[in-house]
């Protein structure tokens, strides 16, 4: 009876999160026209849906469905940190993105004791810097604009995550988040065009909390495990006169480990498979497809699509592992490649450490 009351919540669960995802749809007539439209590019904070994490990005960032976590679960989805092994996981990466746009992200989760199942308790903090930009202001002169220095736009969210697992197979987590962006500050919004001094000024920033939720379950089905999560939910945001959404999306996906299938010794050989179905605010559904193929738990190789069948300039992402154990401590170290076409190529290095 249980197994068949825990199914009809996640059907429930499921219908729920497709309902309401359908209401931030991304096609819809137009009142006037009744042509139909898609609405891209139309949220801010658009660093909270960047993939940061090597291992992840790696494999096409199909992270929804992942049963044993880490602290880099909270970036995609918390309920994951639920099964941790060990009692504490940490994580950093840095990554140069396009445009020189660099990110750095850390996370640390904890399991406060071994013996009774009080949860995960994670922190998490995604830094982002948009490098250097000349400022310059209207004149009255031939150049028409003056120089007034360069101002650096940076960007950052701090979140708390919390995950526990019922059972053996079932898991639920949730993420609170403090979202910063700052344009800059002592910008010019009025100067007299004759003496050349400025009257007013005015600073860009905004700030919100977000939050996160989701779910994973191990179907009992060899490996297999479903997940699903709804990250960046958050009020309508207003930034001078405009007013935007954040990034809001609603996934579901599934892991197994193939090897299952097959008479190859477990022990040895692991090769998992990661798909996830994406619905964002402000892009086109598509799905996410990885692979990892993992050798005595020491040597990984990943490869994977984050937009398959988009005809987007990201296109595949590659990368590879490293994890060894010695003393109680797990060490690992992550690279990830991913080609964006005309923009060129990002690379990530990610470093993990557990115990």
């Amino acid at each position: 009876m249980k197994k068949y009351t825990l199914f009809s919540t996640l059907t429930i669960l499921a219908l729920v999160f497709s309902g309401v995802s359908m209401s931030y749809g991304q096609t819809g007539l137009t009142p006037d026209t009744e042509v139909e439209t898609d609405k891209r590019a139309q949220t801010g904070m658009k660093f909270l849906s960047t993939s940061v994490d090597a291992r992840a990005s790696a494999i096409g960032s199909a992270m929804t469905a992942e049963l044993t976590g880490s602290s880099v679960s909270m970036f995609y989805n918390p309920a994951s940190m639920g099964f941790m092994s060990g009692r504490m996981s940490a994580a950093a990466t840095n990554m140069s993105f396009i445009a020189d746009i660099g990110y750095t992200q850390f996370s640390a989760a904890f399991r406060p004791s071994s013996s009774a199942n009080y949860g995960v308790v994670g922190v998490s903090v995604v830094s982002v810097d948009y490098g250097d930009f000349h400022h310059t202001i209207r004149a009255n002169n031939d150049d028409g604009f003056i120089e007034n220095g360069t101002y650096s736009p940076t960007a950052m969210a701090v979140g708390l995550g919390y995950a526990r697992s019922f059972g053996d197979r079932f898991s639920a987590g949730a993420n609170i988040k403090l979202v910063f962006q700052d344009i800059g500050s002592g910008f010019a919004t009025s100067q007299d065009f004759d003496t050349g001094a400025i009257e007013t000024t005015e600073d860009y920033n905004v700030r919100t909390v977000a939050y996160d939720f989701g779910i994973v379950y191990a179907t009992g089905f060899e490996s297999l495990v479903i997940g699903m999560s709804a990250r960046n939910f958050a009020q309508e945001q207003s930034y001078v006169r405009e007013r935007f959404e954040l990034p809001l999306t609603f996934q579901i996906g599934m892991s197994m480990n193939l090897v299952d299938l097959t008479a190859i010794d477990p022990d040895m050989h692991s090769i998992q498979l990661h798909v996830d179905a994406q619905r964002p605010r402000d892009f086109t559904e598509h799905v996410r497809f990885g692979l990892e193929y993992t050798f005595m738990n020491i040597v990984s190789l990943r490869g994977g699509f984050e937009q398959l069948g988009l005809n987007e300039e990201q296109g595949f992402s590659a990368g590879a592992g490293l994890r060894y154990s010695f003393g109680g401590f797990n060490v690992g170290a992550d690279y990830a490649y991913t080609d964006f076409g005309l923009f060129g190529a990002v690379s990530r290095i990610g470093l993990q450490i557990g115990l």
